[in-house]
């Protein structure tokens, strides 16, 4: 029986010019949601599904994801530090994310998604790879893609969403009146939302200085080496600051789509 893919890789690099309220002082995965970076709620998505082993491509202030993963512990746990000592602080209860592994790799300042990529290749032993953006939160069934991918038997499968639009559309008749009016409805196509499941041959498409979707993903699609997952649940994108505030909300709300785990320890609560 074939074994799960292990290794998550997330892409942490980009500069996120569309959010700049926030990506002024930090990186976007580093933009909080309820406190938290909506980095750990990606994370968070896949270990519970039982994904914990995680590759994290940093760039633009990489330093901030640092030092988030090395104090998690401290900043996670009741502890007790003795000032003036050089012994580690003792932690008195654990966290839930005790059994993450995080690999934390520097993949360039301006390097590109299919260049951040390709630097992680030694990082990767299996024959398969899960990969997202740092930006990107779903009600997705992970297992799903991996079965999917391993139906289709190709390079790369995508996860698609159809999100909806975030403008009303109008319709117009040939006197300029307005006849129809549609607010935000979902879009005509499918987008890629991320959540792929690779296999080690794309590395053989990937250099440092390549896109991911430009170039590579052409080449692939025109080789029919690239398969979607189609993903009917919810889907959005911490782009701009608009985004920041609407998720936000659905957090603060109790209404977060995302927060599968939340829903499993209601369950073992009894709740």
């Amino acid at each position: 029986m074939e074994q799960n893919p292990t290794k998550v890789v997330i892409l942490c690099g980009g500069q996120g010019t569309r959010l700049r309220e926030e990506t002024e002082f930090r990186p976007k995965p580093m933009v909080e949601i309820g406190g938290r970076p909506v980095l750990w709620h990606i994370m968070k998505i896949y270990s519970h599904y039982g994904f914990r082993d995680f590759i994290l491509c940093l760039g633009y202030k990489g330093l901030i994801v640092r030092e988030y993963f090395l104090n998690y512990d401290t900043m996670n746990s009741d502890c007790t530090i003795h000032l003036g000592d050089s012994r580690r602080p003792v932690h008195h209860n654990r966290h839930e994310e005790i059994n993450w592994r995080v690999t934390l790799v520097d993949t360039g300042l301006d390097t590109p998604k299919g260049g951040r990529i390709k630097r992680i290749e030694p990082y990767i032993e299996e024959k398969e790879f899960l990969l997202t953006y740092g930006d990107g939160l779903a009600d997705i069934d992970i297992p799903a893609t991996i079965a999917h991918h391993r139906r289709a038997k190709k390079t790369v499968t995508f996860t698609g969403v159809n999100p909806r639009s975030r403008f009303a559309t109008a319709g117009f008749n040939d006197r300029g009146e307005v006849v129809t009016w549609k607010e935000k409805r979902p879009l005509e196509t499918f987008i890629n939302g991320g959540f792929f499941v690779l296999d080690r041959a794309v590395f053989d498409y990937l250099t440092d200085d390549t896109e991911l979707e430009e170039g590579p993903m052409e080449e692939l699609a025109a080789r029919g080496q690239v398969t979607m997952y189609s993903h009917l649940g919810n889907w959005e994108c911490m782009d701009t600051y608009r985004d920041y505030l609407h998720l936000n909300a659905l957090w603060n709300s109790g209404n977060a789509f995302w927060a599968l785990w939340q829903a499993t320890t209601a369950a073992a609560h009894g709740d």
